[in-house]
């Protein structure tokens, strides 16, 4: 048997190739959209992908089943369980199987048993594998999808607040008690390989290590620590991490299939002339730069995401419903189109080098900068109230620690939530080590905030030159 282990650390997303050594057969469960690594990993250890097999209807990325199925002719292994809403719409088409619990998926001599464990979401499977080609009569692991990781489980409230069906977090937490109470059942020796890791939002708490047990999750896991319903409910549904609003959307292109990638056209380089007609019609452009050059100078109207947090905030900040142009230094291209279109973002209209800053300049364009301090130089100002420390880190990073005074709105939020900063004083703009609030600064800048300030090192650097805060309960 060959298990080759596949992280996307942008998207803290694990994927697997599964084959049968005697026959040269592979399957991908939970593949990412991009799936030039499987077919990499199949082709050098002489296998043919036949199969794709997902947990769930992903929330949180693009799959990667269609193209599997489109390019290599894969069988799509789907979920038949949960009602009607959560029915596969593309498969008409592709060979496919619609699975049920107590199913079985056949790799050569291997065998993944089906197991219905819904909570994250309805549908939701499990994939128990035997490696009945090495002799085994026993399986050695499951593969959970988003049910449990390593020192978590899969949240169950995604439903309602992301794609907006009221009233599911509840039902979701109970179903959730009750499949995790047939996961103890399960043997203690069971290797866990779940879809996420620490990064992710798809539940609370998530490790770092690839892999556990189910012995050893019995033992540290906290939600498996619970034999009250009532409390287990209590405990999931509390201090969920905030979700994007794209998941929803996420939701609908899984469930009705992604478009192909080769169906997409590449954007093309553009004049640096259209950059400024384009910002005056109010069209949405994304300035990837580092934030130190794009503080220093930028066009007004343009959105500040650096290459390396694309993934993590365009789903939060950028509209899927319109055109979006892009500058970008044009070696980094390629990466950055694969990070949008992981996360469904494929309305790339065109983009600009980084050099067009510098020609627009040169030809006398008007630019905006914003203004940068360490703790030092700002902190005399927001203690005594004359600027307004803005705080645009995560509900359970306030919860912990924050500067006395200041205001927190969570940075995914900041664009809806602009009235509440409108009383005249500077803006200072906290997260945890100055590169969300670098984000946050160049969406007030745009929003006619003329004197915003981004904290050079964030609240790290602020606690650690001495200046206050105030800590709450899980700062004690």
């Amino acid at each position: 048997m060959l298990l080759k282990y596949f992280y996307d650390d942008k998207l803290a997303h694990a994927s697997y190739l599964v084959g049968c050594q005697a026959t040269g057969e592979a399957l991908i469960i939970d593949p990412g959209r991009d799936i030039a690594p499987y077919q990499h990993v199949a082709e050098t250890n002489g296998m043919r992908i036949v199969g794709a097999a997902e947990t769930h209807i992903h929330a949180d990325f693009v799959s990667g089943a269609r193209e599997l199925a489109e390019q290599a002719g894969a069988t799509l292994y789907v979920s038949d369980e949960g009602d009607a809403q959560w029915k596969y719409r593309y498969l008409a088409g592709y060979t496919h199987r619609l699975l049920r619990e107590g199913d079985h998926i056949h790799v050569g001599r291997l065998r993944l048993e089906v197991l219905h464990t819904p909570g994250h979401t309805p549908e939701h499977l499990s994939f128990v594998l035997t490696d009945a080609g090495g002799g085994a009569d026993r399986p050695m692991g499951i593969f959970t999808g988003d049910f449990v990781f390593v020192g978590a489980v899969g949240r169950p409230d995604l439903l309602e607040k992301a794609a907006g069906l009221t009233g599911t977090a509840v039902t979701g937490a109970q179903a959730m008690f009750h499949s995790l109470q047939r996961f103890k059942q399960l043997p203690d020796y069971l290797q866990v390989w779940p879809t996420h890791g620490a990064g992710s939002v798809c539940g609370k708490g998530l490790g770092s290590i690839p892999s556990s047990t189910v012995g050893y999750e019995k033992l540290f896991n906290p939600a498996l620590a619970y034999t009250d319903e009532a409390a287990f409910i209590a405990y999931l549904l509390a201090d969920q991490p905030e979700s994007p609003p794209y998941f929803g959307r996420m939701k609908q292109v899984n469930k009705d299939g992604p478009r192909l990638l080769h169906h997409i056209p590449a954007p093309a380089q553009l004049p640096a002339d259209h950059l400024p007609v384009l910002l005056a019609g109010g069209v949405q452009v994304v300035d990837t730069r580092p934030s130190p050059a794009f503080a220093a100078q930028h066009l007004p109207g343009t959105l500040h995401i650096p290459v390396d947090m694309l993934v993590t905030w365009a789903g939060w900040l950028v509209s899927y419903d319109q055109p979006l142009y892009l500058i970008v230094d044009t070696p980094q291209l390629p990466l950055v189109w694969r990070d949008l279109a992981s996360i469904g973002l494929d309305q790339i209209a065109g983009y600009f080098d980084t050099a067009v800053i510098q020609t627009l300049a040169q030809q006398g364009a008007t630019m905006q900068a914003y203004q940068t301090a360490t703790p030092d130089q700002i902190a005399p100002r927001i203690l005594s109230g004359d600027v307004l420390a803005l705080d645009v880190r995560n509900q359970s990073e306030w919860d912990e620690r924050h500067i006395p005074g200041a205001h927190h709105i969570m940075l995914g939020y900041l664009p809806h939530h602009l009235p509440e900063l409108a009383d005249g004083r500077a803006i200072a703009v906290i997260c945890e080590a100055g590169r969300r609030s670098a984000i946050a600064a160049a969406i007030l800048c745009n929003r006619g905030f003329t004197e915003t300030i981004n904290l050079q090192g964030g609240l790290h650097e602020w606690t650690q030159a001495g200046f206050p805060v105030v800590r709450g309960v899980r700062g004690r």
